[in-house]
């Protein structure tokens, strides 16, 4: 089973000892879920958090 997904909301609270920026974000991603007999038994699961550093304006964009 694949899921993609996206977040967004706004850094009003330290996050990963970030400091708050007051920025909006909207990160995006895919979980990967191998279901057997019904249960999921294994999970795989990756997010845009370059994106979102980018965002929070912790890295730079690229070609700055």
């Amino acid at each position: 089973m694949v899921t993609r997904f996206s977040s967004q909301g706004t850094h009003q609270g330290e996050f990963m000892g970030i400091a708050p920026t007051g920025n909006r974000v909207r990160v995006t991603g895919i979980d990967i879920d191998r279901v057997e007999e019904g249960k999921i038994v294994e999970h795989w699961s990756e997010a845009d958090l370059l994106g979102m550093m980018t965002q929070l304006g912790v890295i730079p964009e690229s070609g700055q």
